[in-house]
């Protein structure tokens, strides 16, 4: 028995020989000022973008309404897309790739233009007609858009909302509880800011990208805070490095898995892509919400309580 005990101890001395050059209970309220300053000015970017375009994201045709034309066949697209930037300020486009070969498949054109209007200009710059077999021209109207849009982010504010009670109810204290809360919240915060920084236009499947963020970002968050507040053995603060071994080991799966899709396979639609960015992005910057922000203020917490 003595001997099992002996072990352990000589376990958890080898896992804490790790914080003996990082002073954890001197450093951990400092920590907290690098994830607010970062939320903090994402809030201001994105409250910057509100007051230029009216909104806390860019919309793309599919939220905001207009045309979308497909193309396939051998264009001239660079010559094309030229052009019509210089016709369209709002013009965008999107290529699609064979996933096997890379070779390009579609050339997509999105304008809040009317279909017939952008049509006509397609023709004129490649000199052709379009028709049924080279192209698919689509259109959205902006009352239409606009209420799926409106339905979206209702639905990604009640999902928040009921993951807010579920954390409420699994720990039934404020402060832990309100640190997951904003963790999560800053995950999907930080993202949305670096969007609108690059100019990057949300489709739908980006918005159902912030909604995959609340059920990933919580993960992590509920894992240290059982850990560290409903567990006993060891220090508060082994308990919390255990939770950061297993939850960051979670989260660099993740990403691990998210990035190769994102950045080698190239003939995804921009769809899939786009969710694979936003993800990426929630994912690292849990790293800094989780670690920094609920670790160090679940270590404050514990140490108010007396928790050991």
């Amino acid at each position: 028995m003595s001997e099992e005990m002996n072990e352990t101890q000589h376990e958890e001395k080898k896992k804490m020989n790790l914080f003996k050059n990082f002073n954890y209970d001197k450093w951990y309220k400092l920590m907290l000022i690098i994830p607010i300053i970062l939320f903090l000015i994402s809030i201001f970017y994105i409250g910057l973008t509100y007051s230029r375009t009216g909104d806390f994201i860019l919309k793309d045709v599919s939220l905001s309404g207009g045309t979308s034309i497909t193309l396939s066949g051998d264009f001239d697209y660079a010559n094309l897309e030229s052009e019509l930037k210089t016709q369209y300020n709002d013009i965008s486009f999107k290529k699609l790739s064979d996933i096997s070969s890379g070779k390009q498949i579609a050339f997509i054109i999105e304008s809040s233009a009317e279909p017939d209007v952008l049509k006509e200009s397609v023709e004129s710059i490649l000199g052709e007609n379009l028709t049924s077999e080279n192209s698919n021209v689509e259109f959205s109207g902006p009352a239409l858009s606009g209420d799926f849009y409106k339905q979206l982010i209702f639905a990604l504010i009640i999902s928040f909302i009921l993951m807010s009670i579920v954390i409420f109810v699994l720990f039934r204290t404020f402060i832990p509880s309100m640190a997951v809360i904003f963790s999560a919240f800053a995950d999907i915060v930080m993202p949305l800011a670096i969007i609108d920084y690059f100019g990057i236009k949300v489709s739908t499947a980006g918005i159902a990208a912030f909604l995959m963020l609340i059920g990933y970002s919580v993960d992590t968050d509920i894992l240290l805070t059982t850990r560290a507040l409903r567990k006993r053995g060891g220090t508060l603060n082994h308990r919390i490095f255990g939770a950061f071994k297993t939850g960051t080991f979670m989260t660099f799966t993740a990403l691990f898995a998210v990035l190769p899709a994102f950045f080698i396979v190239t003939g995804l639609p921009d769809s899939f892509r786009q969710i694979f960015f936003i993800l990426a992005l929630g994912l690292s910057a849990d790293l800094i919400n989780t670690w920094l922000t609920n670790a160090s203020i679940i270590k404050w917490y514990g140490d108010k309580k007396g928790i050991k």
